[in-house]
């Protein structure tokens, strides 16, 4: 935690203005930038959650890790040159252009509020870790991050966020190959053997090519919501995207977001395999209790049965995930979007940097206030991707609006992804009521098509209304 505080300072005392606070002057090496992505697409949230759904469930979540794949080779090749030839700093500047400032709020607008549920659930993945190994009430542990995070980040910005997110990558890669040594030696059999139990127990299942609309499980429910979660995460999410424009030039950016495909994929089915031999340890090994949540299995082993040192290790984890926070790309998308257009036009960019830096603490204070609510939420791997499934659709819809169409129509996009959303969200209450038979994962897709449905109808009733009213009488 010493060594975040001297890279903020390191990187931060540079930074003259807001390009370099939200963009680190586009400087960045596109190497740098990649690791970062990946830690930022990792985070505490799947650190935490990735072995508990391997512990309980199985491995079809890879499913879904398809589509994210696939969604990022679209994301470099459609998203990223489109940002690059606007010169955004938030990619919500891209609708101002392409729509209008009615657009870019509303896009802002959207991001703000997604970003801070789900990030609010990932701080509390982060410190409900941490405070199970270190033995901290979850208020305690909530404050020291917040407090951290809030001056690594107001002083440091994103540069110092990119080059802390690339030494996280490593971390957890490190942290993983060890614990995963470490149960290999005290299972029964080794890995083969490890494997087989699993396999029998139905802990290595990755594939379900069934067609049932009604199970989120499947194949096709899991590379289609995994491609249209990577489209809304890769490519209408500040947070996410922001990585991608700290480097010079579009080529870089593209070559940055495609071999996150290459470096994100073996941590996450190492953290998958983390949560399968953990099964098969306390299979192997009933007199250790297992703890009263199963949300806490990686936590609760490392405070329970890992010996100091790979403790500290995975400790080290879970607390370098928890400060890689979204607070740097909230305050862009609030300043840029919002701030900047509706509030303070005209002034000079020191006012703007010291206004962004009240903004990381502001929102510091918003995201404990969310992650201390957060406690009920069982699987908080798959209740994050929820809470995308009901705006994201909406967001990525009117981007598409943007990229794969002509119509510049302002206002019809915000009646479009409003009741978009809507819908999504009466949709997700009947399907947790088992009242609809649909898996959820398809929700961002039907977010996503009736916003650029009703996006287009709107435009195309308003052109008929203005002819109707523009027509001679008679």
């Amino acid at each position: 935690m010493l060594l975040l505080f001297v890279i903020s300072y390191v990187f931060g005392r540079e930074e003259k203005d807001t390009e370099d606070f939200f963009l680190g002057g586009r400087r960045v090496p596109w190497v740098v930038a990649c690791l970062s992505f990946v830690a930022t697409e990792i985070s505490a949230l799947a650190l935490v959650g990735m072995p508990h759904t391997a512990f309980t469930e199985n491995w079809r979540w890879f499913q879904f890790l398809i589509g994210l794949a696939l969604a990022r080779l679209i994301v470099a090749f459609l998203f990223v040159p489109a940002f690059y030839k606007y010169n955004c700093t938030s990619i919500y500047e891209f609708l101002g252009h392409r729509f209008g400032p009615a657009t870019q709020y509303t896009g802002s607008i959207y991001f703000l509020v997604t970003r801070l549920i789900a990030s609010g659930v990932r701080l509390y993945a982060t410190c409900m870790a941490v405070g199970l190994i270190m033995g901290w009430p979850l208020g305690a542990t909530l404050a020291l991050f917040t407090i951290v995070s809030i001056l690594f980040i107001a002083f440091g910005g994103i540069k110092a966020l990119v080059w802390t997110g690339a030494y996280q990558a490593i971390f957890f890669i490190v942290s993983g190959v060890l614990v995963v040594g470490y149960l290999l030696r005290h299972i029964d059999g080794g890995l083969i053997a490890a494997l087989q139990t699993a396999q029998q127990a139905d802990r290595l299942s990755t594939f379900n090519f069934a067609l049932n609309l009604n199970d989120a499980g499947t194949f096709w429910a899991g590379v289609i919501g995994g491609l249209f979660t990577g489209l809304v995460s890769f490519g209408a999410d500040q947070e996410m995207v922001q990585r991608l424009l700290t480097v010079k030039t579009r080529r870089s950016s593209q070559k940055t977001i495609i071999a996150t495909i290459l470096t994100v994929l073996p941590v996450y089915w190492l953290y998958l395999l983390i949560g399968t031999l953990l099964f098969i340890f306390y299979r192997q090994h009933p007199e250790l209790a297992l703890p009263q949540e199963l949300k806490t299995i990686l936590p609760h082993f490392a405070r329970t049965v890992l010996p100091a040192g790979l403790k500290g290790l995975m400790l080290g984890a879970i607390v370098m995930a928890s400060v890689d926070s979204p607070l740097n790309s909230l305050t862009t998308s609030f300043v840029r979007d919002i701030y900047r257009p509706l509030i303070r036009k005209r002034a000079d960019e020191r006012h703007y940097l010291l206004v962004s830096r009240f903004c990381v603490a502001g929102f510091g204070l918003i995201l404990a206030g969310i992650a201390a609510a957060c406690s009920p939420i069982e699987n908080i791997l798959w209740f994050a991707f929820q809470i995308y499934a009901l705006t994201g659709g909406p967001m990525l819809g009117v981007f598409l609006l943007g990229l794969l169409t002509r119509q510049r129509a302002n206002l019809a996009n915000i009646p479009a992804m409003l009741v978009s959303t809507v819908i999504c969200t009466v949709l997700l209450f009947l399907i947790k009521a088992q009242i609809l038979p649909l898996g959820w994962t398809w929700l961002i897709v039907l977010g996503t098509a009736i916003t650029m449905f009703l996006g287009s109808l709107f435009v195309l009733l308003t052109r008929k209304q203005e002819s109707l009213s523009t027509a001679p009488e008679g």
